[in-house]
């Protein structure tokens, strides 16, 4: 950790940045287990996507119920 805190220092930031960015490597080249940064932005691209679908969806079926009673109108 005391090598953290140097490199950090020489680089003007903090240590905490310094040692989640080496963490992140660490995911990302399969060192150590998690969800690398392309699975996150994958993932997160999924459930935007899945919500707007969802939004879609909620319209298509009140648009539905609408023009079924304009149709059973006499």
């Amino acid at each position: 950790m005391s090598a953290v805190r140097h490199v950090a220092g020489l680089l003007g930031m903090s240590p905490e940045t310094l040692r989640l960015w080496q963490r992140r490597y660490e995911i990302d080249a399969g060192v150590k287990p998690g969800v690398t940064t392309e699975a996150a932005a994958e993932i997160k691209r999924l459930q935007k996507e899945v919500s707007e679908l969802r939004k879609a969806n909620e319209i298509l079926k009140a648009a539905s119920v609408f023009f079924a009673k304009e149709l059973d109108r006499p």
